[in-house]
């Protein structure tokens, strides 16, 4: 799998007063979209920590807004790991609308793209970690 795709609803809690989407939240929906495309491989995200002592962290985020989305619309989040490292990955996550009555992506314009760096690190002093081998092989999963 080279890619993982998640739709999410708009609602009013993500806008601002125009109704348009707060810019902070798409991180907070790109966090998710990582989330659900990790578990989507068969793990969890906290099985990292549980298991490993490990966790997840944006070393960088460059987040290049095109449109806004607007309460209601329906955003899809397309992920992508672009890069794998021993200790660290980088993805790619593109944001586009979703039409609600065929479900298809309205345009193949993103709406938003998010480049992002996640590093490995132990809880326990903060320092980076290599990738454990199953999550090596569960993240290789996801590379384009």
């Amino acid at each position: 799998m080279a890619r993982h795709d998640i739709d999410f609803r708009i609602y009013y809690e993500d806008t601002d007063a125009g109704g348009v989407v707060y810019h902070a939240r798409y991180l907070a929906f790109a966090e998710r979209a990582r989330t659900e495309a990790i578990r989507a491989q068969g793990s969890a995200v906290s099985g990292l920590l549980s298991d490993y002592g490990l966790v997840f962290v944006v070393r960088t985020a460059a987040l290049d807004y095109r449109r806004p989305f607007r309460l209601d619309d329906i955003m899809r989040i397309t992920t992508r790991l672009t890069e794998l490292g021993p200790a660290s990955c980088r993805l790619i996550q593109s944001f586009a609308l979703v039409d609600e009555a065929t479900g298809n992506v309205v345009a193949d314009d993103a709406y938003a793209t998010l480049d992002v760096r996640l590093a490995c690190i132990r809880v326990s002093d903060g320092r980076p970690a290599r990738f454990p081998p199953r999550w090596r092989d569960l993240l290789t999963t996801l590379l384009s």
